[in-house]
C-alpha cells in the first residue's frame, strides 16, 4: 500500500536525482534473471539531501498512515541497500535499529542479524527497491527465524509489473508499502519530460507485458517460483 498523492512526488524526486536508467539496445537483467529497459538506481538519492530528507518523511508518513503509530517496535534495514534508509526512518518513528545480512555472518543464531533484537518484536523491514519480492521473502524469513514478527515490509519503489510478486507476499503474510512504481514514474516521465517519448513508450510496452519483453531481449519468460 502508499499513501494517497505520495506516488507522484516520490516518481518526481526519483527522475530528478536521475536515477532512473534506460536502455534497450542493451537491457538491465534483474538479479531474478528478468530483463528490463529501465533500472532504479534509488542509492542515488542519498547524494541529494533535500530529496533525501522530503523521501525519508515521505516513507515515515507512509507507513504510518497505512500500518499505524504504535504497531512497530524496531526497524531492520536490508544490508546493504536499506541500512541507511531505515537508519534514518527508524529515527524519524523513534525506534531501535537493526540490518539483516544477505547471508549469515559466523555462527550461532545471529548470525545473519546485526544489532540487538528480542523474540516478538514488531519488525518494520526496510529496503530500497522491490522488483518480484523473492528477496524481501528471504530477509523476512531470516527475522522470523529469530522469532520476531516481520508483517510489514517498505520500500521507495516496487516494480509493480510481476503479476505473482502479490500473491507470493501475501502466501507469506506480508503487506508490501511502497512509494512509486513504474505507473507513477511514466506518469510523472511523460507529464514532466524527463524522458523522452520513445523511452516512456518501450517502458510501457514491457509493464504491459514484462514477461515478453523479456523473452524478447534474453531474459526469463516467467516468474521463478521457491
Amino acid at each position: 500500500m502508499k499513501q494517497p498523492g505520495a506516488a507522484a512526488m516520490a516518481a518526481r524526486m526519483i527522475l530528478e536525482a536521475g536515477a532512473v536508467k534506460y536502455s534497450a539496445e542493451r537491457p538491465y537483467f534483474l538479479s531474478s534473471g528478468w530483463a528490463s529497459p529501465v533500472y532504479i538506481d534509488v542509492q542515488r538519492l542519498i547524494s541529494f539531501p533535500r530529496i533525501r530528507a522530503a523521501m525519508m518523511d515521505l516513507a515515515s508518513e507512509t507507513i504510518l498512515a497505512n500500518a499505524g503509530f504504535e504497531q512497530f517496535d524496531t526497524v531492520a534495514g536490508v544490508e546493504p541497500s536499506g541500512i541507511a534508509y531505515a537508519a534514518w526512518i527508524a529515527e524519524r518513528l523513534s525506534l531501535p535499529l537493526q540490518y539483516v545480512h544477505r547471508r549469515p555472518r559466523g555462527f550461532g543464531r545471529e548470525a545473519q542479524i546485526a544489532g540487538t533484537l528480542r523474540a516478538g518484536a514488531r519488525v518494520l523491514l526496510v529496503d530500497d527497491i522491490s522488483t518480484d519480492g523473492r528477496s524481501k521473502i528471504e530477509m523476512a524469513s531470516a527475522l522470523r527465524a529469530m522469532e520476531a514478527r516481520v508483517d510489514h515490509v517498505l520500500v521507495l519503489f516496487f516494480y509493480d509489473v510481476f503479476a505473482e510478486a502479490r500473491t507470493l507476499l501475501a502466501e507469506l503474510k506480508l503487506e508490501l508499502h511502497h512509494l512509486a512504481a513504474w505507473r507513477d514514474i511514466v506518469g510523472e516521465a511523460t507529464h514532466s519530460g524527463f524522458l523522452p517519448a520513445a523511452a516512456v513508450a518501450d517502458v510501457q510496452r514491457f509493464i504491459a507485458d514484462p514477461a515478453r519483453w523479456s523473452l524478447e531481449h534474453g531474459g526469463i519468460g516467467a516468474f521463478p517460483r521457491t
